[in-house]
């Protein structure tokens, strides 16, 4: 009875391990037009001297998401879209458990790595349908789903919705 029951284990163990997304260590493809993100620290694949270089076009590249939501910071329902954080991590193979992000203009916020769920927060790159400048908050700006769950309509959840986002670096 105890080796079927190893035999169940190895088998489950077998079938996880199979089912999830293998990032493989390599390069990143490297960024034809104006870089627009860097990520650094715990990741497994770069593309620049141990960093993730990302252009519009690769952003927009990766698996692409959107929600309607209000913010506290605009007017009416936005429909953001973008790639979600959960999916850009995977993509830069992160290993960390801590995001420090930073902003254009120095604004600096840690998010755990737990917060990037599928469903959860996305680096938008559109707001309606269009670009966002910098003066809109743009062009990266990491949005939660806010009228999705009222845990999102929070001072602390609200500190991490870092717009103008500039860099990304993996921690422990």
């Amino acid at each position: 009875m105890n080796i079927i029951r190893k035999l169940q284990n190895t088998l489950a163990a077998f079938l996880l391990l199979a089912s999830c997304p293998i990032v493989i260590a390599q390069e990143l493809e490297k960024p034809q037009g104006d870089v627009i993100l860097k990520i650094t620290g715990h990741i497994s694949r770069t593309n620049e001297n141990g960093a993730a270089l990302f252009d519009m076009a690769m952003l927009e590249a990766l698996p692409q998401t959107s929600f309607q939501t209000t913010t506290i910071w605009t007017e009416g329902k936005i429909t953001f879209s973008g790639v979600s954080l959960h999916d850009l991590l995977i993509a830069v193979g992160s290993s960390g458990a801590r995001l420090r992000t930073l902003a254009l203009n120095d604004y600096a916020v840690e998010i755990p790595v737990s917060e990037a769920i599928e469903g959860g927060p996305i680096v938008a790159t559109r707001a309606d349908g269009a670009y966002m400048s910098v003066r809109e908050k743009g062009p990266l700006w990491i949005v939660y789903p806010f009228d999705l769950q009222a845990r999102y309509r929070s001072e602390l959840t609200y500190s991490r919705s870092i717009w103008q986002l500039r860099e990304i670096a993996v921690v422990d």
